[in-house]
């Protein structure tokens, strides 16, 4: 079976592991440190890690202050723990349209649903592609309201020369296990905010103050003391060591990601009338996921079990969240989405793809298409 998506564990992430349970000091340590030091090096910024993405989004809103009755702007196609992270603070997530060529959250939607409650946007950097961070910047400055970016999907990638997550407010990244570079399960959160970060490392344990600092250097304190909210969020040793292993074999692993991209762009130019690509440029995005657009008519779970048939697996991402009862909304407000979403599928992308997967992906995808009559 070729997997829509997989891990990448070396012999290295093994033994960094295994070096963690000989020292027998798992919880949040030394090798967080040195995991968030790494990332420091690399983001140019400060960094806090958590034990998921969506607890680094959790925390990076309550960090700004945000709780029961603020609103907070988010597009309607991204995973749904970006709306989870948001009703978790008590705020509650505004659905917002989508640009129908790029995915990202379309800011003329997000202005005829800003209200005197909204406090904050969170745009996607939806499969690797980075926003059009220049407006939603000026869009929030002109609205006065806090910019965090989820960047779950876009580790690498790169936005007017500079890293993502080295510019802007606030990024949060997820390390869980099929991102760019994983750590089992884990996130970071990323910013130049002081005060921020300060918050940060007190909610991620259970509001408990200075505990982070004691942590690394593998002690407790047991004279403690909470003024604040918090949560057991925090990351593990053995999940740090992964990690750090990870960020190691970066570069490789990201080239790998963006030729995979690259020769599926190449292959599917050839059928526009089957088939349409977004417009991306892979040397200077790190590709988490790998979409594509069915031209012709056709219905979606009819491909996707031919191809599965085939030992083809795929994915769609994503479900969009006004289908979800919890956060539902009418899709009569949401057209940029709906003429496209259902055209959508996602194709294998991570680095254990091989050339010869390229090519049984590819011509089974183009067989089927043209053999189908609807």
């Amino acid at each position: 079976m070729i997997r829509v998506s997989k891990s990448s564990i070396s012999n290295k992430e093994i033994e960094s592991v295994k070096k963690v349970l000989k020292n027998q000091f798992l919880g949040m340590g030394p090798e967080v440190k040195r995991f968030e030091d790494l990332l420091r090096k690399f983001f140019k910024r400060d960094v806090c890690c958590f034990n998921s993405g969506t607890a680094a989004l959790q925390i990076a809103l309550q960090s700004c202050g945000i709780g029961r009755g603020d609103e907070v702007l988010v597009p309607c196609i991204t995973y749904v723990a970006t709306y989870q992270a948001i009703s978790a603070t008590g705020a509650k997530p505004i659905l917002c349209d989508i640009d129908i060529k790029s995915l990202d959250i379309s800011i003329e939607d997000a202005e005829r649903k800003f209200t005197k409650k909204t406090r904050a946007i969170i745009p996607v950097h939806f499969s690797g592609h980075p926003c059009n961070l220049k407006k939603i910047y000026r869009f929030s400055k002109v609205k006065k309201i806090k910019v965090i970016e989820d960047s779950a999907h876009a580790f690498g990638s790169v936005y007017k020369n500079k890293k993502i997550g080295s510019q802007g407010f606030i990024n949060c990244f997820s390390f869980d296990g099929i991102k760019n570079i994983t750590s089992g399960e884990g996130g970071c959160l990323v910013t130049n905010e002081k005060k921020i970060i300060e918050k940060a490392k007190v909610y991620r344990s259970l509001g408990v103050i200075n505990e982070s600092e004691l942590r690394y250097k593998k002690k407790r304190n047991w004279d403690y003391n909470v003024k604040s909210q918090g949560w057991r969020y925090h990351m593990s040793d053995i999940n740090a060591a992964i990690g750090i292993s990870q960020l190691k074999r970066f570069k490789k692993l990201a080239r790998k990601r963006q030729m995979i991209a690259k020769k599926y762009d190449v292959y599917f130019k050839k059928y526009k009338k089957l088939v349409s690509v977004f417009s991306r440029d892979y040397k200077k995005e790190v590709p988490h996921i790998y979409c594509l657009i069915i031209n012709k008519t056709i219905n979606r779970n009819y491909l996707r079990n031919e191809l599965l048939k085939n030992k083809i697996e795929t994915g769609v991402h994503y479900k969009p969240g006004y289908y979800l009862d919890y956060y539902k909304s009418n899709k009569k407000n949401f057209p940029n989405c709906e003429k496209i979403q259902k055209k959508i599928i996602t194709l294998p992308i991570h680095p254990g793809i091989t050339n010869n997967h390229i090519k049984k992906i590819t011509k089974t995808l183009v067989n089927l298409l043209n053999k189908s009559k609807k």
